[in-house]
């Protein structure tokens, strides 16, 4: 009679021993509570996934197929996380994901598996490299939610977390850093001895997503306002792209371009108006890191340090560092010129007045109406539910009539400037 069970001398891969452990765990007797519990369906759904016919196997280099593949039985677990509270095997799977992840050094966000059709060795490209469509196959507080930054005028800055602000920060400053993408803008000073300054040059540099792109870069400056990024091409992958947008807004000489990054579910616009450039992005909340610790310096996500904030950017109060004495606005005019272009007396047409105030330069009015209409276009929003928000002027303890307010403000501006 031949001898039953495993020779010592067999030699299984990682992956394999771990599908037979969960095999046996599988047909244990459990209780009636457990019987609903799905975890066998998981571990056979994954280990399909990464077998050597697929050509995955947990002991071989991490590549972005088994990161999908370990993604989906992730996602697979959880889901049937109620039914199987007392089950041994599903907590067995539950830590053994949680040394998968760390040993291949796998992201728990991403794209997974359900996408892509049985017996293939690559993920679908369509699910790979669309936001939107792992978005809806995932579950967390922040899936499709959408935040918006802009960055405009002297400049005016809305950060991710719908704060805004007035700013000096001359020089190059970053704006978002994290492992998709870097953007650092060069602001420069409008009037000689004035405070004031505006953007001049914007460098946007989309990181290496394997399986939809390789790195790109993307630079603008107040000389060349490009339509393909800096090796010449206008794509990458398929799943970015750039648009020219063209000429805008009545007759000014402010046009654009957009980039659409569909892989990471951003989109972002860049403006030339007059001699300056403006900056408007939509990122995933679910891409951004808001914990203050380990982010760095990134004006979208935590604003501009206190020692560059021009303190209140409703303009109750004067504006530090000296102004050219040549000023060719005036409050009334400056707020007239502003009405018949922004038709509601907002934080953008709040901005447009202060613009003309501190640098005569008509072409800052349109500036802030591009940057309005930037919002409009890429609005922070729950995916395809939410309008856009209303943008907040005031703090909690500042709340008060925006109309006296800004009146007050201006003319002690003026006052200051007089």
């Amino acid at each position: 009679m031949g001898k039953s069970g495993f020779h010592p001398s067999a030699k299984l891969q990682p992956w394999t021993t771990f599908a037979v452990i969960m095999v046996v765990f599988s047909v244990w007797p459990r209780t009636v509570h457990c019987q609903q519990c799905r975890i066998q369906r998981c571990n056979a759904e994954y280990v399909a996934s990464t077998s050597s016919s697929n050509g995955l196997q947990e002991d071989q280099p991490a590549d972005v197929d088994y990161c999908i593949a370990l993604r989906a039985y992730s996602q697979c677990t959880k889901k049937t996380a109620r039914a199987c509270r007392g089950d041994l095997v599903y907590h067995s799977a539950v830590f053994r994901i949680k040394e998968l992840f760390s040993q291949h050094n796998c992201s728990s966000v991403g794209p997974t598996s359900s996408g892509r059709a049985q017996g293939t060795s690559h993920p679908a490209v369509s699910e790979l490299c669309d936001y939107e469509s792992r978005a809806h196959a995932s579950q967390g507080p922040r899936q499709g939610r959408y935040a918006h930054c802009g960055l405009f005028g002297d400049p005016h800055l809305r950060t991710f977390r719908d704060e805004f602000q007035t700013c000096k920060v001359e020089g190059a400053w970053p704006l978002i850093d994290n492992q998709y993408l870097s953007v650092q803008v060069t602001n420069v000073p409008v009037i000689q001895g004035s405070s004031a300054t505006a953007t001049s040059k914007i460098t946007v540099i989309f990181k290496r997503f394997q399986g939809c792109t390789e790195q790109k870069v993307y630079q603008a400056t107040t000389e060349d306002l490009p339509s393909a990024f800096l090796d010449g091409t206008r794509e990458g992958g398929g799943s970015l792209r750039i648009l020219e947008r063209g000429r805008e807004g009545g007759g000014s000489s402010s046009s654009q371009v957009e980039i659409q990054a569909r892989y990471i579910g951003t989109s972002i616009i860049v403006r030339q108006v007059g001699r300056y450039l403006t900056f408007a992005i939509r990122v995933p909340e679910d891409t951004l890191n808001f914990s203050e610790e380990g982010s760095g310096l990134q004006l979208c996500l935590h604003g501009c340090p206190r020692s560059e904030l021009i303190k209140e950017h409703t303009l109750s109060g004067p504006v530090p560092g000296p102004v050219a004495p040549r000023r060719s606005y005036t409050v009334e005019r400056a707020t007239a010129k502003c009405r018949e272009i922004l038709q509601v007396e907002d934080v953008y047409f709040q901005s447009c007045v202060f613009d003309l105030l501190t640098t005569g330069d008509p072409e800052f009015s349109m500036a802030a109406y591009g940057a309005l209409e930037d919002l409009k276009a890429l609005p922070p929003s729950k995916l395809k539910q939410n309008p856009p928000r209303t943008p907040r002027l005031f703090s909690a303890a500042q709340r008060t009539d925006p109309g006296p307010s800004l009146a007050l403000a201006l003319a002690a501006l003026l006052r200051w400037l007089s």
